[in-house]
């Protein structure tokens, strides 16, 4: 593969890849840590409306996306806050109402776009230059609002009550974040595409999770893994000239269930210690 980098795509690629795995690390500790994987799947698909007024307007992918994520976040993370029994079935209607508004603009856009699919199942290998740029201002913010707000995202992450009491603007953080995941969700759409977005954002914050002992660590090993999986899977879809996006979740995927097997055979191991002693 080091002979590929002489190519801008693959160089491309690769810086793609490792800010994404920054952003992935960071945000996707969140979700998982307070739940809100189904919230984080509503959005990513409720962006295709975006890609659809995108591509129906003639605008560019970023700037259609990013207003109809941010609005399906603010609107989804309002719901759960306000009325929680009801969340589910709220995001699984704006869930469905995105991507029918997408299936509709594109049917209406006149001609076939051929980056259809790359937006279903990403294309990491067509992430142009100046996506990079953004990807680099996204990965500041999110590594600044978290230094900044770290101690209130331990608070509200593992006691909400507690975090309450001490005065921390839950709400507000909440919004913040979810945000922050609808912003993050334009980006990995590139490198994965909207229908596997979720796992990237999950898998590597729930293999983090068993071998941290501190949220700041969760989020490191998370980004750790993030850039193995990335990488991993640019690297074999290179190889094997297999679809970049997929192939990297079959990694994490591999990863995913690598951990369960560790996880079965440590209890095995544990329990047979337990009764010979």
């Amino acid at each position: 593969m080091i002979e590929a980098l002489q190519f801008e795509f693959m160089r491309n690629a690769l810086y793609a890849g490792l800010l994404i795995s920054l952003i992935c690390g960071i945000i996707g500790t969140f979700v998982v840590v307070n739940r809100m994987v189904f919230l984080t799947g509503g959005i990513a698909h409720a962006a295709y409306g975006g890609i659809g007024t995108a591509l129906f307007f003639g605008i560019p992918y970023i700037y259609g996306t990013l207003g109809f994520s941010l609005a399906a976040a603010l609107v989804m993370t309002a719901v759960s806050l306000k009325a929680a029994h009801r969340a589910d079935t709220f995001i699984g209607v704006l869930w469905a109402v995105g991507m029918a508004v997408g299936v509709i603009l594109v049917d209406l856009t006149p001609g076939y776009n051929v980056d259809l699919m790359s937006y279903l199942f990403g294309s990491i290998l067509a992430v142009p230059a100046s996506e990079i740029v953004w990807m680099i201002a996204m990965g500041a913010v999110t590594l600044g609002v978290t230094l900044f707000f770290y101690r209130d995202l331990i608070a509200i992450s593992y006691d909400l009550e507690f975090a309450k009491l001490r005065g921390v603007p839950v709400q507000f953080l909440y919004f913040l974040f979810m945000a922050l995941v609808a912003v993050a969700i334009v980006f990995i759409i590139r490198v994965v595409g909207l229908l596997l977005v979720v796992a990237l954002l999950s898998i590597p914050p729930y293999i983090a999770e068993k071998y941290s002992n501190s949220l700041g660590m969760m989020m490191i090993i998370s980004v750790g893994l993030s850039v193995v999986f990335n990488i991993g899977g640019l690297w074999a879809a290179y190889c094997f000239d297999l679809s970049s996006g997929a192939t990297i979740i079959i990694v994490a995927a591999t990863g995913f269930f690598i951990s369960l097997f560790i996880d079965y055979a440590r209890a095995k191991i544990q329990k047979k210690h337990r009764s010979k002693t």
